[in-house]
């Protein structure tokens, strides 16, 4: 199989889809790789050393043209559709659900388009959302703390707090991978934390791993609307795989926050758990709504692109492997959990929640494969 990596260009993203190593992978196992001239770069990755592990080394329009799967880290953006084409594979974070232009661009030009995020295995587990959804956890809580520093906005408050000076209310919203990473690095620095989540057994386990430092909270309106009035800052972490993720902080409670305070919302890039978010970007990361600062970057772990990229192709290149190896429909067939990942085949939508999203009919996968 042809493989082919563009460079990323949405705004600040200095991620690449793989590794000089991941390369080396694929090319061991008889596979072509095409790699555009400088994507590494933003990562520390030079092209001679994707050279050196076997890729092929090109301007944009020969990568997308001559590749049978494209390898990504971001979705398409509207000045690459002009590339897409019935036929090829894009293997990416699509995050559909939030992007009926992107959906309808798919099934036009009959893309078929495998979501990262939406690998789901027999666990209910997330394999290749979870590495930077630890990352952006981790990274939530760094940024929240410039959020809540007096120039971006916020109320000068200091997460950890100092001697004789209570510490600042954290609130974490989901329990998952990006919340429990939040939560352990909000509390390693004395925050005072409060996770909420539905499920009780997540709660208990991230009270028994950090030792009760902190306050589990089940998951209710009431619940919400107490806790978010006594944060100082709110990381929103809530998912639905491949679904819009559901508005659990109104307008109303926004206003009802401290003036100063600030909301990290993670999940923007499924809409937003908050519903005066909007998606920003590194260039301008914050606004205000009601005196409360909002920080709503989509793509949050291009910040620290080179642990993210290595990060992503660990997690990444054993799919890609198989697509590779036994080609699109095969390795559906094999691999229920890769069949989970699939969101538009040849025009049709196949997953569930990108089509309840806008109210597109869905095929499922096992109809086309």
């Amino acid at each position: 199989m042809i493989i082919g990596i563009p460079k990323e260009i949405k705004a600040e993203e200095n991620r690449v889809a793989i590794t000089p190593a991941g390369v080396s992978a694929l090319v061991s196992h008889g596979h072509r790789v095409l790699v555009e001239r400088g994507a590494g770069l933003g990562s520390g990755l030079t092209d001679a050393q994707y050279r050196a592990a076997g890729a092929r080394v090109l301007p944009v329009r020969q990568v997308w043209r001559d590749a049978h799967m494209i390898l990504k880290v971001k979705e398409p953006l509207p000045s690459e559709y002009r590339y897409l084409r019935e036929g090829l594979l894009v293997f990416t974070y699509l995050h559909l659900a939030a992007s009926m232009e992107l959906t309808e661009v798919l099934r036009a030009k009959k893309v078929s388009a495998i979501g990262y995020e939406t690998i789901e295995l027999d666990d209910g587990s997330l394999p290749l959302l979870a590495p930077m959804s630890e990352v952006a956890g981790r990274l939530s809580i760094q940024v929240g703390a410039w959020c809540l520093q007096k120039q971006s906005g916020g109320a000068g408050i200091l997460l950890g707090g100092a001697s004789g000076v209570r510490p600042a209310n954290v609130v974490i919203l989901g329990a998952g991978t990006a919340g429990a990473n939040a939560c352990q690095i909000a509390a390693g620095v004395g925050a005072h934390v409060s996770v909420i989540d539905r499920n009780p057994a997540k709660l208990r386990y991230l009270h028994d791993i950090l030792g009760g430092h902190v306050t589990t909270v089940m998951s209710n309106r009431a619940n919400i609307e107490e806790e978010v009035a006594a944060a100082d800052l709110i990381i929103g972490a809530v998912l639905v795989a491949g679904a819009k993720a559901p508005h659990l902080v109104s307008r109303k409670m926004v206003r009802a926050m401290k003036p100063g305070a600030a909301i990290v919302d993670i999940s923007i890039d499924q809409g937003g758990c908050v519903e005066t978010s909007r998606p920003t970007t590194h260039d301008a990361p914050i606004y205000l709504v009601d005196r409360v600062v909002h920080y709503c970057v989509t793509n949050m772990p291009a910040i620290v692109p080179r642990t993210s990229t290595f990060a992503l192709t660990n997690a990444t290149l054993s799919y890609a492997m198989a697509l590779a190896e036994k080609g699109l429909r095969r390795a559906l067939r094999e691999d229920s959990g890769l069949q989970r990942g699939a969101n538009v085949l040849n025009g049709y939508v196949t997953h569930a929640g990108v089509a309840e999203a806008f109210g597109l009919e869905h095929t499922p996968v096992e109809e086309l494969i």
